[in-house]
């Protein structure tokens, strides 16, 4: 059995190990101190791994009741997974990764996850993908505060505003769209930043007209709807979406944003601690 920390998905680690683990020669780097664990007198033996390798080993090194969220620190989808689990007070270990540098296309990754992408979470012994799919989850396993109504015209309601953005602006915005359009179609950033934008708009008018005067769309309490519409906030602003025709969004944003389970999911907040 192993003994192991989480760390970045894309760096090395160092493992302690109780017998050997098959790995490869890779150089350490500047990192390798944040993951080194202190386990000489033990019976345990240094061994570097690759973080690919380490993505493999880390749920079988550790008990079922932990919960691994495989992370970016600027992805609107692990930014919602992140606002559930701080709402529904279930703490988690972060695995970070980079999008960057396609850490999450490599083989043991693709092993656990077909698609490739982030966030995964592993719960429960088992890996979850999809943001909405893992929230579901989440509300089934862990009910208070709920994501969604149990009522079904209110739960039909709440799942319609929470997919404007996660089945109509994000997928057509996300990183790889934008990197395609950059590498195979050619596209400056600025031509990128103003079909970033569109979209955002697009949906944001149609959101907006289904925000609530008062309150979240959650009512009292957040709710799907507003895990959703916080990160897309996010990325609008950084991509400098015109907010002033959405009033009522930039108010539910704000009002979401003064919770302190918001303002730990925020990319800031858990850029510092990777």
């Amino acid at each position: 059995m192993a003994a192991c920390c989480p760390s970045r998905v894309g760096e090395g680690v160092w493992l302690g190990v109780s017998s050997p683990i098959p790995h490869q020669d890779f150089p350490a780097n500047k990192f390798a101190s944040k993951s080194v664990l202190s386990l000489k007198g033990r019976g345990f033996s240094l061994s570097w791994l690759h973080p690919l390798q380490f993505i493999n080993l880390l749920c079988t090194s550790r008990s079922m009741t932990d919960i691994i969220l495989y992370d970016y620190w600027r992805s609107s989808a692990s930014y919602r997974v992140r606002i559930a689990l701080n709402l529904k007070g279930i703490a988690y270990k972060s695995a970070s990764t980079n999008l960057l540098d396609d850490s999450t296309k490599q083989a043991n990754y693709i092993a656990r996850n077909p698609q490739g992408f982030i966030p995964m979470l592993h719960i429960d012994g088992q890996d979850l993908t999809q943001s909405l799919a893992i929230i579901d989850y989440l509300d089934a396993t862990h009910p208070e505060p709920p994501m969604v109504s149990s009522d079904p015209l209110e739960r039909s309601r709440t799942l319609a505003q929470a997919l404007v953005v996660a089945a109509d602006i994000h997928p057509v915005n996300n990183l790889r769209i934008m990197k395609y359009l950059k590498n195979e179609m050619g596209q400056d950033q600025e031509a990128i930043n103003i079909w970033y934008r569109n979209w955002v708009s697009e949906g944001f008018k149609a959101l907006e007209a289904m925000a609530p005067e008062d309150g979240f769309f959650g009512g009292d309490t957040p709710n799907l709807a507003d895990v959703c519409l916080v990160p897309q906030m996010y990325n609008g602003r950084r991509f400098e979406t015109d907010m002033t025709a959405f009033p009522k969004l930039v108010r539910i944003d704000a009002a979401c944003n003064q919770l302190e389970a918001f303002q730990k999911a925020a990319p800031e907040a858990v850029k510092d601690q990777s």
